[in-house]
């Protein structure tokens, strides 16, 4: 039996939906830091005041707003490579071509023009998400869904790590323009993949009217059973791990690490660490279920938040440093994997791209906007009472989960949740 196991696992983790599953993972990190702090480095280095580069926060609109035009991804095929590939190979397309464009402008001289170039570098990429987002959750099966979630964030942080790590790395010595058109070259990746892919079987009628594209979708999700609750848990499950994230870094600094200590923990531990989660949290949800790897990651989450609270109390400690990290990381990880697959699994395949962007969207709302206060909290509270609280607001979200009992079994993720959440 335990063999079966472990060659079931296997034979899930190791296939070719898997590792197109990865790859288009990365296309959707890539993109996303060149348009926020490599562009900020790049903006701050030519000389741009800071307000300006303030300003260019605004960019990353669309990443909150994709949901929606993604209807018009959901109704319309291209007359060429099916509903899916077609789309995505011409986003990808344009995507690398506004990445390249970043790199002819100047910023000092044309800032507007990098404005308007990065804001449609973020509208492309949030718009591959959309359709990458619904090509996973048509592509691979119930039970791969755990593992796909994992090997997307692996791809995604492998496609962060590229931009920039290696970008900023790369600007030292050829310039951030030549970078830039490198990174708008390293698109092409992800256009032969998309390309070498087959295009998703799916069963279930796609809706026949733009009208219905934009409609239907929501109408189907909100006539579900707790279809409101769906909503407040994703909003509330990570919250307490995204509310004390935002203030991780001053938190270090005032604790006396150096940035150099910060750099090299952070991307040490805290890369590998949320890697080594992402994939621990795909192989658990195919022996766990979602919904046991959900309660089971809530708790750790909680665990790893109050790990901040325990190094506020010690004070300055390299290797409660680099452990806190790791572990929080880790967590982070195994979280994000399971999140993922539950709202993977809630979308219905007539609107997947609609859904998902729907459910997406309403995923960043505490890292922009919740986490808004945290600072003034945090001064108010002092540091170790803040990492107490951020500890404390998880449990509403794992509350909620209660409400899913319904998916309580090793093969939950072969139920219909869309339908079943009571």
């Amino acid at each position: 039996m335990i063999k079966q196991n472990i060659k079931n696992s296997l034979s899930i983790c190791f296939n070719r939906r898997m590792l197109t599953t990865f790859v288009m993972g990365f296309s959707s990190g890539m993109p996303l830091l060149l348009t926020i702090s490599v562009l900020q480095i790049w903006m701050r280095e030519e000389g741009v005041d800071l307000s300006t580069i303030g300003l260019m926060a605004l960019v990353g609109l669309p990443y909150t707003l994709k949901f929606i035009w993604a209807p018009i991804l959901d109704r319309f095929t291209l007359p060429f490579l099916g509903r899916r590939r077609g789309w995505l190979v011409l986003i990808q397309l344009l995507l690398a071509l506004a990445i390249a464009s970043l790199g002819l402008s100047n910023p000092v001289e044309s800032p507007w023009t990098i404005a308007f170039l990065a804001l449609l570098v973020t509208f492309f990429s949030a718009s591959q998400d959309i359709v990458i987002d619904a090509y996973r959750r048509e592509h691979l099966s119930e039970n791969e869904l755990g593992m796909g979630s994992s090997l997307y964030v692996y791809g995604y942080r492998t496609g962060m790590l590229l931009a920039s790590g290696g970008g900023l790395i790369l600007a030292d010595s050829l310039g951030f323009a030549t970078v830039y058109m490198l990174m708008g070259l390293c698109m092409s990746i992800g256009i032969i993949t998309t390309l070498m892919s087959p295009e998703p079987t799916v069963t279930a009628k796609p809706p026949s009217s733009l009208k219905a594209a934009v409609v239907e979708p929501f109408k189907e999700y909100f006539t579900r059973d707790s279809a409101w609750t769906i909503l407040l848990f994703i909003l509330l499950y990570k919250l307490g791990d995204t509310l004390a994230s935002a203030m991780t870094s001053p938190f270090y600094v005032d604790l006396g690490f150096s940035s150099t200590e910060i750099g090299v923990t952070v991307k040490f531990f805290g890369f590998w660490a949320t890697l080594i989660g992402a994939f621990l949290g795909g192989a658990l949800i195919i022996k766990l279920g979602i919904y046991r790897a959900l309660w089971l990651f809530g708790l750790l989450q909680m665990a790893s938040t109050a790990g901040f609270a325990v190094l506020a109390q010690t004070g300055y400690n390299m290797n409660l440093l680099a452990a806190v990290i790791g572990f929080e990381n880790l967590t982070a990880g195994m979280g994000t994997a399971a999140y993922m697959a539950f709202m993977a699994a809630l979308t219905d395949k007539r609107f997947t791209a609609t859904q998902y962007a729907l459910l997406t969207s309403l995923m960043g709302v505490p890292r922009t906007l919740i986490s808004a206060p945290s600072g003034y909290l945090a001064e108010i509270m002092g540091w170790t009472e803040f990492f107490i609280l951020c500890t404390l607001i998880a449990l509403p979200g794992l509350w909620l989960l209660r409400h899913f009992s319904s998916w309580h079994s090793q093969t939950d993720q072969s139920a219909q949740p869309s339908h079943q959440a009571k």
